[in-house]
């Protein structure tokens, strides 16, 4: 079974671009994976904003916890993208 980062790579070499939901989606779990609960500010810019928010609602979870998401959430697109 393929890591967490062998997923991240191959999530970042979809041959087309998830929708800006589905990208968010992957991004909160990438951050509390790899970083933990939220630790910035929130943003004024919009787009920004968004990730902030996909990446607060994530707050609370394990970074294994949130890598198993990751891996879900990839083996959910993964196919439409490919």
């Amino acid at each position: 079974m393929p890591t967490f980062e062998e997923i991240v790579e191959k999530a970042k070499n979809f041959k087309n671009l998830p929708s800006k939901e589905e990208f968010l989606e992957f991004y909160g779990y990438y951050k509390q994976a790899t970083v933990g609960d939220c630790n910035i500010e929130e943003p004024e810019d919009e787009e920004k904003k968004a990730r902030y928010n996909a990446w607060k609602s994530k707050a609370g979870l394990t970074a294994d916890d949130a890598k198993a998401y990751y891996i879900e959430v990839y083996k959910k697109y993964a196919p439409q993208y490919e």
